[in-house]
């Protein structure tokens, strides 16, 4: 098939770009690497050293003789994005272009409205790219379990059946996002839908847990195709944090009590979902949405499993309780439907079984590169604020 993969430079992104090369299909990449700037701007780096995208791309030429295309420039450029998809006519275009980290859209009201802008304005440029110049392309997009929230009742995939009133309809599930991030991902799916029902448009939102792991077929071929590996308080996950500080002894930071529960899944289980949802594609006019995630793990649990994997490597580890940033229930219930990918064939792999190989041993390979200084949250939900308007309000004050 013609895949473009939108974000391909990202973490999902290249693994997708990779694996779906891989199994043979015509693969574009289309990526501002706008996601190296935020790095840059914050700070922050990677635990493992990624190489530029032309030195990747041609790595990956060299081993498999397949070429994967780059095209660079920014989703938000509507002429930039719908010229793009006149060319490569794809076939599919998967979505991950989209600014991705909660803490990022809750530092102050700059960050929450660039994620907004980003996030919204380039699906809504992409629906009428499609529209306009591919209107039978499958939209495979990237959204995300933080729509639904932490509801005290059991999370359907996408859509629920209401009786109100002795009435009955078949309705989307409600949301309840926790961030600007969270929202804006709300928004996109409400576009989606729009844009299906009154254009005819077929798309496939693929609300996505936790992803964690770098190991795969594609990047065991050489390190230099590595994938990401983001440990710090804005873009890394919290098992990614656990494993990078136990890998240098530093005790694994809970926020609260740690009972927030969340639905994880395989980066090689996110690469494998991604394809089949291009080889199943939606009828047109069709907004569906899949679940997904293998497995549910509350926080605490995480902590203590990751100890016993680095008891196991002769790593001594701790856990300490910090005071929650976020604003979110530390204890609740979670019960998440997860089976319409199952059905299609997904079949998973559990952390259980590559938390020392894809995680614990690649953290303690690398742990020379940990800043521990990034370990600590400084983001606060309830205190979002913008430093420059801070400083400039003060100046005019002075």
């Amino acid at each position: 098939m013609k895949i473009c993969v939108l974000g391909g430079d990202g973490y999902c992104g290249w693994a997708a770009a990779l694996y779906l090369s891989g199994r043979g299909h015509q693969v574009s990449i289309v990526d501002s690497l706008v996601r190296r700037q935020w790095d840059r701007d914050l700070e922050v780096e990677t635990l493992t050293p990624i190489l530029s995208m032309p030195e990747r791309l041609n790595l990956w030429r060299q081993l498999t003789g397949k070429t994967i295309p780059f095209f660079p420039g920014d989703v938000t450029d509507y002429e930039f994005l719908s010229a793009t998809i006149q060319t490569l006519a794809p076939e599919v275009v998967v979505h991950f272009a989209e600014q991705r980290s909660a803490p990022y859209s809750m530092i102050d009201r700059e960050h929450a409205v660039s994620t907004q802008v980003n996030n919204v304005v380039g699906t809504m440029n992409l629906l009428f790219a499609l529209r306009e110049f591919a209107p039978d392309c499958h939209l495979v997009k990237l959204g995300t379990m933080g729509e639904y929230g932490t509801p005290n009742i059991d999370i359907e995939e996408g859509y629920i059946e209401i009786e109100h009133n002795g009435r009955k309809d078949i309705l989307p599930f409600p949301k309840q996002p926790g961030s600007f991030y969270h929202l804006s991902k709300v928004h996109d799916s409400h576009n989606i839908t729009f844009a299906c029902k009154i254009w005819g448009l077929r798309a496939t939102d693929l609300n996505q847990g936790v992803v964690y792991g770098t190991v795969s077929d594609e990047v065991a071929l050489h390190e230099g195709l590595i994938n990401r590996f983001d440990y710090d308080e804005i873009f890394g996950t919290v098992l990614n944090r656990f494993c990078v500080q136990a890998a240098v002894g530093h005790p694994l930071t809970v926020y609260g009590k740690g009972g927030q529960t969340r639905g994880y899944l395989d980066i090689r289980d996110t690469v494998r979902c991604i394809e089949i949802a291009c080889q199943s594609p939606a009828k047109p006019g069709e907004f569906r949405v899949f679940n997904q995630f293998t497995e549910q793990f509350r926080v605490l649990e995480l902590a203590h499993m990751v100890r016993a994997a680095a008891k196991n490597l002769g790593l001594k580890v701790e856990i300490d309780h910090l005071p929650a940033p976020r604003v979110e229930s530390e204890e609740h219930y979670y019960n998440a439907r997860h089976s319409k990918l199952i059905d299609l064939g997904l079949q998973p792999h559990y952390l259980s079984e590559s938390l020392l190989d894809s995680l614990l041993n690649i953290a303690v390979k690398y742990r020379d590169r940990v800043d521990q200084s990034l370990f600590m949250p400084r983001v606060n939900w309830r205190n979002a604020r913008n430093d420059r308007s801070q400083k400039l309000a003060a100046t005019l004050t002075l």
